[in-house]
């Protein structure tokens, strides 16, 4: 033990023996003229104005907002900014994601009818208030309360046919039954926000609600509070009779997918055609704030702050050229890599922001997140470098200390950080890139919880411009580094790797802990090969230099000595040696935005019954599993070592449910043998 000891310690004294004259991985005017430009204010100002519009994809509110961002841009000097326009039919596929066609509504309101009619809900006042892909209609039924309505079991004994339900679910899989095949005449629903500790607390909240853009009937669904709901389910406890009418006039139609894009083009001529790339998503509804106004108005304050300072010459025009894109949620990142190959094949990293504005009314905590362990790349040890530079200056700043970087807005608060710098999670636009159909590292900043997360509460009152600010310099800190990255900064790279390495190293040895032997030997056999793989992927920016290359080998292979590394054993015969292949024509996930395409390809019953779908790990779902599953097939890979590297993911999984999904995505095209 005392060997181990001493030999930790000296990995730890080499790994920190980094330059201590820089703070960071820039140079001190860099960051200094970052640090004084960038602007909390600006950025929520943005954010104000596009919280005005109701942004559905293909809708006239999102062009409205989509709009704003171009004049912004331009006016900031910009002046290649534009909007991307991509047919949108319900039909088209863009890789793995069908196009939904665009949806508008002109008018929207349900009344209760009585001695005193009541409004209970207006499209003009409160946009929300009507789920998304509703369809015309004007109706006057009887409300009749059907719980979940999920379950065929929520409609015994209840004639729901030519009435209107009352539901705690989402309007989209009630539909399926109440309407599709009871005949119910449509919805309203109070369904909750996602669960947090906060979960139901608030009766006031109003969730943005959903209907399925490709469902087999056409529905209109109203979302109310808890409050009313709770209301009604008194009366009609009571035998009172409630009548409502309900009119809409909406629907979807033929529209297109705008996507905004701009760029800063990099200066040195071998390099200006790698893009380092800044992400968000610009739909949501009104207001929509954090989620995700806020991700917007922060790429775009970086956008403006890289205009402003390289025209003043207060820094250089990066070498690789810093392209920025607004699209509709994950859908509208899919279609744009699909519809436009070559900004793919030019894009060496991302950095996506999604919701990094939360104030403490929202009770958000900040993330710095890596990219899935599919695709191990030093690009977020970066982004975690900076973030821990914020994080660092901010919490001395707001216990009384005097730092050169505080980093705060006047109009803001002056609170700490408190980033985590987290592992990989799903659910934006950056799990589009790390898809290994396009293999592009991202850097994914993030608030959660959030407490009013799709819901009217969503507000600009609740956006802190100080988190603003923070977010965006650690989105520009790491751009500006990247696009300037060249092989003399190998060695820098491999000091930051270290450091961090020892972190992951004791996380990964406490989890071993927990395991059986063998498992823990499949954990430890994966920890170093992802260790080594950091190393290698400064490769897609430039040719490891022999010098940091042999520095970074003798690092690991102490580190393997200290862990203690084995050597797998070959796989017995049989399905643990298949080896397959992605079909290359088909790019994208499985799951995208108001699409599923392993369902609609594979059939939802027939998904049910695989074991995967099911699966719970230690550290991970079924979403997880899969995602993972599919962006480790890549022509070299067993069975096996797709299962082995899942399992040393998120927690032990057997071979066979591995094995089954892999055989249930062949039968669909989407990988062969």
């Amino acid at each position: 033990m005392n060997k181990c000891i001493a030999l930790l310690l000296c990995l730890l004294l080499n790994s920190t023996a980094a330059n201590t004259t820089q703070t960071t991985l820039l140079p001190e005017p860099v960051l200094a003229a970052l640090a004084q430009e960038l602007s909390g204010e600006t950025a929520k100002s943005n954010l104000e104005f596009i919280t005005r519009f109701h942004r559905m994809r293909g809708s006239r509110g999102f062009h409205a907002a989509a709009e704003h961002i171009v004049k912004q841009l331009r006016d900031y000097g910009i002046t290649d900014a534009h909007i991307e326009q991509f047919p949108a039919d319900g039909k088209i596929f863009y890789g793995t994601q069908k196009s939904r066609p665009a949806w508008d509504a002109e008018f929207a309101e349900l009344w209760e009818l009585g001695q005193t009619n009541t409004r209970l809900a207006s499209w003009n006042a409160m946009p929300i208030t009507l789920a998304q892909d509703s369809e015309s209609a004007e109706v006057t039924a009887e409300l009749i309360d059907v719980n979940n309505g999920t379950s065929e079991s929520d409609y015994v004994n209840k004639d729901v046919r030519g009435k209107i339900v009352l539901t705690a679910s989402q309007p989209g899989p009630v539909a399926q039954l109440a309407v599709e095949r009871f005949g119910a005449a449509g919805i309203v629903s109070y369904a909750q926000n996602q669960r947090t500790a906060w979960w139901g607390e608030n009766e006031n909240l109003i969730r943005w609600g959903h209907l399925e853009t490709f469902a087999a009937k056409p529905a209109f669904a109203f979302m109310i509070s808890l409050k009313q709901a709770r209301n009604f389910q008194t009366r009609l406890a009571r035998g009172e009779k409630i009548q409502l009418h309900a009119i809409v006039r909406a629907g979807k139609h033929t529209g297109s997918y705008d996507v905004v894009t701009a760029t800063i083009p990099g200066a040195d001529p071998s390099l200006r055609n790698e893009e380092i790339a800044f992400s968000c998503h610009l739909d949501h509804q009104q207001p929509g704030a954090n989620d995700n106004a806020s991700g917007c108005v922060a790429i775009l304050e970086a956008a403006r702050t890289f205009s402003k300072l390289i025209n003043e010459g207060k820094i250089p025009r990066p070498a690789r050229t810093i392209r920025f894109i607004w699209p509709p949620e994950v859908e509208g990142t899919v279609v744009l890599l699909n519809a436009r190959p070559e900004i793919a094949s030019r894009i060496k990293a991302v950095i996506h922001m999604d919701m990094v504005g939360g104030g403490p009314e929202t009770k958000s905590i900040f993330h710095v997140t890596r990219g899935p362990a599919s695709l191990p790349s030093f690009v977020n040890d970066v982004a975690e470098h900076f973030g821990e530079f914020v994080h660092d200056q901010s919490a001395k700043f707001a216990g009384g200390a005097s730092v050169p970087y505080p980093m705060f807005a006047p109009e803001g608060g002056k609170e700490a950080l408190l980033a985590e710098m987290a592992e990989f999670s799903m659910g934006s636009d950056h799990e589009v890139y790390t898809d290994s159909s396009f293999s592009i590292p991202a850097i994914y900043l993030n608030d959660w919880p959030d407490r009013y997360i799709h819901t009217n509460l969503d507000t600009p009152a609740n956006i802190d411009p100080t988190k603003l600010k923070r977010a965006a310099f650690i989105g520009a800190a790491s751009a500006y580094f990247l696009a300037n990255l060249k092989a003399d900064d190998a060695g820098s790279i491999v000091k930051l790797l270290q450091a961090h390495s020892l972190r992951r190293t004791s996380q990964m040895l406490a989890r071993r802990d927990a395991l059986t032997k063998e498992e823990g030997a499949n954990l430890t056999r994966f920890h170093l090969a992802q260790e080594r793989a950091l190393i290698e992927s400064m490769n897609r920016f430039f040719r490891i230099p022999e010098t940091a290359r042999t520095e970074a080998d003798v690092f690991v292979n102490n580190l393997e000595r200290l862990v203690g590394g084995t050597t797998p054993a070959p796989a017995p015969p049989g399905d643990g040696r298949l080896i397959f292949r992605r079909n290359t024509q088909l790019k994208g996930p499985m799951t995208v935005f108001g699409y599923d395409y392993f369902s609609d390809h594979y059939g939802v019953e027939r998904e049910r019954k695989l074991r995967l779908s099911q699966y719970q790990g230690l550290r991970g779902g079924a979403g997880e599993y899969a995602y993972e599953v599919l962006n480790l097939v890549n022509g070299r890979r067993t069975a096996q070592e797709i299962r082995d590297a899942v399992s040393a993911t998120y927690g032990p999984i057997p071979l066979d449910a591995v094995v089954e999904y892999l055989r249930a995505l062949e039968s669909i095209g989407v990988i062969r043998i």
